[in-house]
């Protein structure tokens, strides 16, 4: 017997109906180079149905890509919207990638315009000449930089408003919910990028995650601030839960500065703000005197959030730091570390411990550890280590034309992450490492994870990155890379010290070097590949 309900596509046409309906008065606010500019629901909805009518003057192809090269702004929100919802797809290009991945991306995906804020030009001009498919470059103004007078190969420029101007409202119709709606390269640490392509329901289910209360909990009456940039793994999902729950949404445009953040979640008023770690061990001191007293929760991801830094959040603005865990592959979303409230009684040291976990997976999705040849569950013990393996309605099931798919996925369709993980009896996990950042030491396992936690937890250290550095006995062993807090001294000892008991003793660092900071990949992790190439060839001390 078959049920009974409706047909309803989950597309992003519904999210962009409900929205344009309900809340034509809530807003859109991006910060600028020249000021804040404030736009209605009603307006942006204006906006976006003519940005499709462009779409369809521009001659882009109905599975088309379009791509776009800029920073989180109510434009950029327009496209997010304008290119699924008349069937074509959208693809966020990296700002912060190498010239040749990017080149490399542009190709593979077979981007036919690109949408570029006018201070980004600069960096995307040079590449021109090395794109194939691309046939338009429409320039955003965003208040800075200079528009070239001329592109290579015949492509066209035009300016943004200009187009907008000449169009009118265009309907919005997509019944086919698997169709593919954006796509996003991976950051390519290992080889090239690799395309993962989200459809439409996909993406309405990941919008759902994010509206649950065990999710990012993203409500009507909030004022979300995507600090995570648009360009990397759809906003961590908040763009489209934003513009679904009728929430008012703060785009903090090209100033990424602790200063003009801090200044925003004041002045606007931000419930909910969303970024990596990096991003809020800069902002931590900025918010001291302010009238944060909106401010309800903030997601955090995109690497391992250190105990430290959220305790240090939960004693200076009352809040933990709320971590959350994903994936480009996993729209990102896929677990949340609320506490539970089984475990109400818990110390508070031992709730500073589960926020510390990824958490537990958000309805809809699932998540594994296991012994990655026979796939069978490590024991629930928080000391037995396996692969982190995920799966749901959100989860890719294989790349964009890439070979490399069968080997990161499971004969029973689960995503190999790449991430080392422990978990526990009551569903949390915690990552232990990147399986190929982890150390191996004599055959035994050094989380570099849990490593820098307790070295960033000394009171004078501001970051710090463990490497695995070759030892003629042991394989590999530990070199702590490590960045003193501004006007602060500290020392190899005094870090040794620091860790002595906090950690198994064969866990200590070989040495400790210092360094003026630990570089970063694209989106904020930190480069632990740049670290092995700049410390290639190092000698641990000797014993």
């Amino acid at each position: 017997m078959q049920g009974l309900m409706q047909d309803y596509p989950l597309t992003i046409v519904a999210i962009f109906d409900r929205a344009e309906k309900l809340f034509p008065d809530k807003s859109v606010i991006t910060s600028t180079a020249t000021g804040i500019l404030e736009r209605s629901y009603a307006e942006w909805a204006d906006r976006t149905r003519r940005l499709g009518g462009v779409l369809n003057t521009l001659g882009v192809s109905k599975d088309g890509r379009v791509a776009t090269f800029g920073w989180n702004t109510s434009n950029h929100l327009e496209l997010y919207f304008a290119a699924p919802n008349t069937g074509r797809i959208l693809h966020t290009l990296n700002i912060r990638l190498f010239a040749e991945q990017l080149t490399y991306i542009a190709n593979h995906a077979e981007d036919e315009v690109v949408f570029v804020d006018r201070s980004l030009t600069g960096l995307l001009w040079p590449l021109l000449d090395t794109f194939v498919t691309v046939r338009h470059v429409i320039v955003m103004d965003d208040g800075r930089g200079e528009v070239p007078d001329s592109a290579p190969h015949g492509i066209q420029i035009h300016d943004y408003e200009v187009l907008l101007a000449a169009e009118q409202p265009v309907g919005f119709h997509v019944e086919d919910e698997w169709r593919a709606a954006s796509m996003c390269y991976t950051s390519g640490t290992t080889g090239n990028p690799k395309g993962v392509v989200y459809s439409h329901r996909s993406t309405y289910l990941h919008t759902m995650g994010a509206l649950m209360a065990d999710g990012l909990g993203a409500r009507e009456t909030d004022r979300i601030m995507p600090v995570v940039p648009m360009f990397h793994a759809n906003a961590w999902g908040l763009a489209h839960a934003g513009v679904a729950a009728g929430a008012d949404l703060v785009l903090p445009g090209p100033d990424m500065s602790p200063t003009a953040l801090a200044t925003l979640i004041e002045t606007q008023r931000v419930t909910i703000a969303a970024g990596v770690p990096t991003i809020w061990m800069g902002v931590l001191p900025e918010l001291k005197g302010r009238d944060i007293s909106a401010l309800r929760t903030i997601p955090c991801g995109g690497s391992a959030v250190p105990r430290a830094l959220s305790e240090a959040y939960r004693e200076q603005t009352g809040m933990p730091i709320l971590q959350a865990w994903g994936m480009t592959e996993t729209s990102p979303v896929i677990s949340v570390a609320h506490v539970k409230s089984t475990l109400a009684n818990a110390t508070e040291d031992e709730r500073a411990d589960m926020r510390a976990t990824i958490g537990r997976p958000i309805f809809g999705s699932e998540i594994r550890v296991v012994d990655p040849v026979t796939l069978e569950p490590v024991p629930a013990d928080r000391k037995t280590q396996g692969e982190l393996q995920a799966a749901g309605g959100w989860v890719a099931k294989s790349y964009y034309n890439d070979d490399r798919s069968p080997e990161s996925f499971t004969e029973d369709g689960w995503l190999r992450t790449g991430d080392v993980a422990t978990t526990d009896e009551h569903g949390y996990a915690r990552i232990v490492d990147r399986t190929k950042d982890v150390v191996k030491s004599g055959g035994e396992w050094i989380s570099t994870v849990e490593l820098e936690n307790e070295i960033m937890a000394h009171p004078k250290v501001a970051e710090a990155a463990v490497i695995g550095i070759p030892h003629p006995r042991w394989d590999e062993r530990p070199l702590a890379c490590v960045v003193a807090k501004e006007g602060e001294e500290v020392s190899k000892a005094e870090i040794l010290s620091f860790l002595e008991g906090k950690i198994a003793k064969w866990w200590m660092p070989d040495d400790v070097v210092f360094v003026d900071e630990v570089p970063k990949t694209s989106v904020g992790k930190f480069s632990k590949r740049t670290l092995r190439e700049k410390f290639q060839g190092y000698v641990l001390p000797t014993a």
